[in-house]
């Protein structure tokens, strides 16, 4: 299945959709005797696996022509604003573990462990939404095309061999960064968590039929230039690892949102490097989910 959030100019409230074809089918009209579809995704990842069947089967017996044109509605973000922050992994792809190191003229070293940090929920936008940068505050926005893992599962101390099924599904997520917001603090949480920071959906689709997480390819482009373009089987530690790592004495819950790390591209590690400037547009793919297509615009 493929799930989203949307809302309709005459109820600017979101809801949860489900895509099908170029239709998305508002699953609150959707009943099976006196059961309806949670009102959200978040919540129908929280209900567990007989909401996700139930679900499911409600949209596969919807008409043909159930719901509203796509190109009629307004995308928010799958999980408009995440429970807790976006997990994130950094140097997950060792090209790019070279390329920050060399920017930053440091020693390079791969990653032995999964290096993790975190991004705000308030960072979280929708995947066509502007996002806004305020000059004051960073002049050096960079960017990272990563694919997002949704939990389903809550749980901790998870094996590798088990951490695949504890995935809901798969997004894409651009990890925009101030990098020069993290040279001043040392560290990345206050330069990866700015208020539109987090470019995320526009849909998820779920692990069934996403399929090998590995094997997808990651692409970004600026104003239509391809600055980045990788797949996901050159990651260091793969999605499972990540989640074996992660749930080490530390609880996953459904719902949480997990960014597995980003390919070499990003503007710091250019010569000369490049940042992003008011007006350019990224747009952000992840094979077999979608494309982010977002506007930098600078605010005051």
């Amino acid at each position: 299945m493929k799930y989203a959030t949307f809302s309709l100019p005459p109820d600017v409230v979101p809801r949860l959709g489900a895509v099908r074809g170029d239709r998305m089918i508002d699953t609150s009209m959707l009943a099976l005797g006196d059961w309806r579809p949670p009102g959200s995704l978040l919540e129908l990842i929280q209900r567990g696996p007989e909401a996700w069947k139930r679900t499911s089967e409600l949209v596969e017996r919807a008409a043909p022509d159930t719901g509203h044109p796509i190109a009629n509605v307004r995308w928010h973000a799958p999980i408009p604003r995440p429970v807790k922050n976006v997990f994130c992994l950094g140097r997950n792809y060792v090209a790019h573990a070279e390329e920050a190191a060399r920017a930053r003229g440091q020693e390079v070293k791969i990653p032995t462990i999964p290096v993790i940090f975190t991004k705000a929920p308030t960072s979280v936008t929708g995947p066509f939404d502007d996002i806004p940068v305020d000059r004051s505050v960073t002049q050096q926005v960079d960017w990272e095309v990563e694919l997002g893992a949704v939990i389903g599962k809550s749980a901790r101390n998870i094996s590798k061999a088990d951490a695949l099924h504890h995935v809901f599904g798969y997004t894409v997520i651009n990890d925009l960064s101030a990098r020069d917001l993290q040279q001043q603090h040392m560290q990345w949480f206050k330069g990866k968590s700015l208020d539109g920071f987090c470019p995320m959906g526009p849909i998820v689709v779920t692990a069934d039929e996403f399929g090998d997480p590995q094997s997808k390819q990651l692409q970004l482009r600026v104003n239509g230039v391809v600055k980045q373009d990788a797949s996901t089987a050159k990651m260091i530690f793969p999605v499972d690892v990540i989640i074996e790592w992660l749930s080490k004495g530390l609880t996953l819950e459904a719902g949480d949102i997990i960014a597995t790390g980003t390919p070499e591209g990003v503007g710091m590690g250019r010569t000369p490097q490049e940042f992003l400037g008011d007006g350019d547009v990224l747009e952000t793919e992840v094979e077999g989910i979608g494309t982010l297509r977002n506007r930098v615009k600078d605010v005051r």
